[in-house]
């Protein structure tokens, strides 16, 4: 049961730091004018997490596995802004799965190597991830037409002050709790684990 959670638990936070990196992903004019930035986070996060997931189950095709959770997780998100009356176009969604496809082929064209995985895997992410992308932006409608018509609800981050968001998240609870709570979360499962192995050995 501990397995299983483990991969669920790595497949969910992967998965939200995977598309929430260099917050670059959903609005396609973000996408248009920072290509490079989100191309190597994106491609970065993508052959991290992939290779940790498939590396922990020992299973090539996990790595598309992987990719096709984080795709569905944004085209739900996609899904939400069209509902809100947004274009279609106005949210983009990364190709995230040819890439790990090349990652499980090299996996078990290497026999399940692992470090034939993360080098020569993590190469042929990098270097096709950004080809895929540009190809789908290439599909899309001109990007500052739609940021001129729809405006979005929030500004990016590297234009937000940062002076008070330093004040606005020292100031709020729940970035207080959720903080606290994930730091108190490593020492509290390692001393159960510790006091399960001592009540076992009794």
């Amino acid at each position: 049961t501990t397995h299983y959670l483990f991969i669920v638990v790595v497949a969910v936070n992967s998965t939200l730091l995977t598309i929430n990196a260099g917050d670059y992903i959903f609005y396609t004019d973000w996408m248009w004018t920072s290509f490079v930035v989100f191309s190597v986070s994106q491609s970065t996060m993508l052959a991290v997490g992939a290779i940790y997931y498939m590396l922990f189950t020992g299973v090539p095709g996990t790595a598309t596995y992987y990719a096709t959770i984080m795709t569905i997780y944004t085209w739900v998100a996609k899904g939400a802004w069209f509902a809100l009356g947004y274009p279609y176009d106005f949210i983009v969604v990364p190709v995230w799965i040819p890439s790990a496809m090349l990652l499980d082929l090299t996996y078990w064209a290497t026999r399940r190597n692992k470090h034939a995985a993360i080098i020569i895997g993590g190469t042929l992410v990098g270097l096709s991830f950004p080809l895929f992308n540009m190809v789908n932006l290439l599909l899309i409608r001109d990007p500052l037409e739609i940021a001129f018509k729809y405006p979005r609800p929030t500004l990016p981050a590297y234009m937000t002050p940062i002076e008070p968001q330093v004040g606005k998240f020292y100031n709020s609870p729940v970035a207080l709790g959720s903080g606290a709570s994930a730091v108190l979360t490593v020492p509290i499962a390692a001393l159960g684990a510790k006091l399960n192995t001592w009540t076992y050995r009794w």
